[in-house]
This record gives structure tokens, sequence and C-alpha cells, in this order.
């Protein structure tokens, strides 16, 4: 696919009633990579979005898993979906799912961890660096965008005292590591040693760093000076969460008009070899 002319990028947010709502034609309002590229032969097209999330987000009683769903969505209008197309031997029921940003698979990410679905859909799979250098806040507390259950969703800075907003930042360490020893041999698993190239590679260990299991943790922010629960997203796995601590909406499961757009996250209709390392594409 040849490389499109882009409109300029249009979004908007509001309240209304319980509801936040974020619309945009899904352009970035920053620098990008060129679309196509090696990795990803995608070009970026202009899509019709209208997300909506809780404007006075609960915790709920346990968290809900992301699934193949986006996470939220940056402040620019665009998705944060983490999660990848490609699964060992090309099965979705296997549970070894690749990592976009583990370094074992090229799908043609840019400057801002982000990367374009096959109808034209650009998304964020990490840092939304873009999105932070608009605000000029690169070593501060940056508020990228709101989570599918409403909760605001940080760049990789917070202070360094959960409820003391003068004692400083400090960079956001995930609690999330590699698995020790190796994963079980066909037919159940690819085998080999935990590397981090799969999602299932990855186990939570509480204390381990800054965060909990949902990338998040309560306490006072810049926008939120009595304290919420927000998420961070981090340098390391899991970049953006893959956890909800409230009820996400419903709005982020549509398929379709006017909801998320779907499709495959990585850069062709074939996932890695049966067996063997992904290979690049482009």
């Amino acid at each position: 696919m040849e490389k499109v002319d882009l409109p300029d990028a249009e979004s908007k947010m509001h309240i209304e009633g319980k509801y936040r709502y974020i619309e945009s034609n899904g352009v970035p309002d920053h620098d990008h990579g060129e679309f196509p590229r090696r990795g990803n032969p995608h070009a970026i097209l202009p899509q019709t979005y209208k997300w909506r999330m809780p404007a006075d987000p609960a915790e709920a009683k346990a968290t809900t898993e992301l699934g193949r769903h986006p996470f939220g969505v940056a402040m620019n209008g665009i998705p944060f979906d983490p999660g990848t197309a490609e699964y060992w031997q090309n099965d979705r029921n296997s549970g070894w799912r690749y990592e976009a940003l583990s370094g074992h698979l090229n799908l043609g990410v840019d400057e801002n961890n982000a990367h374009v679905q096959p109808n034209g859909a650009y998304h964020y799979h990490g840092l939304p660096i873009g999105v932070i250098l608009n605000q000029g806040l690169v070593d501060r507390m940056t508020l990228v965008g709101f989570a599918a259950d409403g909760f605001p969703v940080y760049s990789n800075y917070g202070y360094e005292k959960a409820d003391d907003s003068k004692s400083g930042f400090k960079k956001m360490e995930s609690s999330w590591t590699i698995r020790m020893g190796t994963r079980p041999k066909e037919p159940e698993g690819p085998g080999d040693d935990f590397d981090g190239r799969f999602v299932a590679d990855y186990e939570y260990v509480e204390g381990y760093g800054d965060l909990d299991e949902c990338n998040g943790r309560f306490g006072v922010t810049p926008e939120y000076p009595d304290g919420i629960y927000h998420y961070y997203i981090t340098e390391q796995f899991p970049f953006i969460p893959r956890k909800f601590k409230g009820t996400p909406d419903e709005s982020f499961m549509i398929r379709g008009a006017g909801g998320p757009p779907r499709g495959r996250g990585g850069p062709g209709r074939r996932g890695p070899p049966r067996g063997g390392p992904p290979q690049r594409r482009g």
C-alpha cells in the first residue's frame, strides 16, 4: 500500500452525564514514522472514533484481563492497543501470544512505539512519545490518556511518594518480570528458556517494582490532588497495562462503526512460522 496524504488531526473530549467521551479521526497530532515501512506494510488512514468511559470511575471487586481489545485512548484520540495478532503456531488458543515490544518481533513500530493495523488504524504499543513531547513534560508526571474503565493513564513518571505531590518525580518501575525456567515443549508449548518473547513469559511479583499487577497505584496526581487510582505506561513489560482495576466500558469492545478499530495488530496475514522464531516481514 502506498503512503496516503492525511488530513489534519482532529480530536475532542467532553463529559456528558456519567461519561467522558473522546472523539477523533485517528490521525496522530505529532511526528510519526513513515508507513508503510519494513515490518508494517499498512498506510495510516483516518478513522471515526467515539470512545466512552466512566467520568467518575470506581474500582471493581476483581481485576479484569484486557483480552483482545484496546486498553484505553490517548488524549489525542488514538488507542492504546498493546496486543499482537501473532501466536505460536498461528494458534490463538495456544496461550502463547507474542509480545510486540520484546525485541523478538519486527512489527515496524515507530519512534512513538506505534504502528498501523491493516485497516489503517495507528495505535500505541508503549510510551506515546509524541503525546508526551507535545506537553513538554518528558521527565514529569504527564497525563497521556484514559483507560476504558475511566481511570487516568500517565507516562512513566510519578511522585516518589504516592501521597505527596512535593516529593519529587521518579521513573515508575513495573512489578512484572520474566519467569525463571523453561517453557513446556511441543505439543503444549514452544520450549526454550523464558526470554520475554511471549506474554506468558512474564509473571507479576508483588513489591518487585513500584506498581501493582494492573501497572498502577492509588495516589495524588497533578490533575487529581485528592488522590485517585491511576495507571502508568512503563518502559518494561507490560508497557501498556494488561489488566483493569475498574470495569471497562463496552464501547471498547464494539466491532465496526463508532467503536474501536479491529484488525490484526501485526504486519501481515500470517503469524510467525510453526515452531520457529518470528520472521521479519515487510
